[in-house]
């Protein structure tokens, strides 16, 4: 439903020529550090959020998994049949990054916390976030935060 309503809100825009630069399949970071891009998936239901990055061996260096939720909320993550070390951005409902854990180990059953209040999650490589300097107040850019007041807006 979120995947619908967003590629919806693109193609409106998209025709009146705004929000050129906001793709459903991409996320705009920017921070006191600079601006950075993923190409990311979304997995916006709750049999894609399970399956997440599972059974991947790999991981482009520029792409990542954008985790959706209907509504704000307290999530908590694990690695259990995940094979590839990430980093994990998790975002408030303005798309702004309130927590990072950074080099979540593969095959790993501890559970991680995200906070209360969590809208998205970000999985990207590990070692990303360390080394471009994302962490918290680091801003995301992504039509699923147009519903509310983006603190990046598209």
């Amino acid at each position: 439903m979120i995947r619908r309503l967003a590629l919806a809100l693109i193609l409106i825009c998209a025709a009146s020529g705004a929000w050129a630069q906001c793709r459903a399949d991409r996320v705009e970071l920017r921070g006191d550090w600079g601006q950075l891009g993923f190409d990311v998936e979304i997995a916006d239901s709750p049999d894609e959020r399970s399956r997440g990055l599972m059974y991947r061996k790999s991981l482009a260096r520029g792409a990542g998994m954008l985790f959706v939720y209907e509504h704000p909320q307290p999530v908590s993550f694990w690695m259990k049949n995940t094979l590839i070390p990430l980093d994990m951005l998790f975002l408030d409902r303005q798309g702004v990054v309130r927590r990072v854990h950074s080099d979540a180990k593969p095959r790993d059953l501890t559970p991680i916390e995200g906070g209360e209040g969590i809208f998205a999650v970000l999985e990207i490589n590990a070692g990303l976030a360390r080394r471009y300097g994302i962490g918290p107040g680091t801003v995301m850019r992504h039509p699923v935060f147009a519903e509310g007041p983006a603190a990046w807006p598209c």
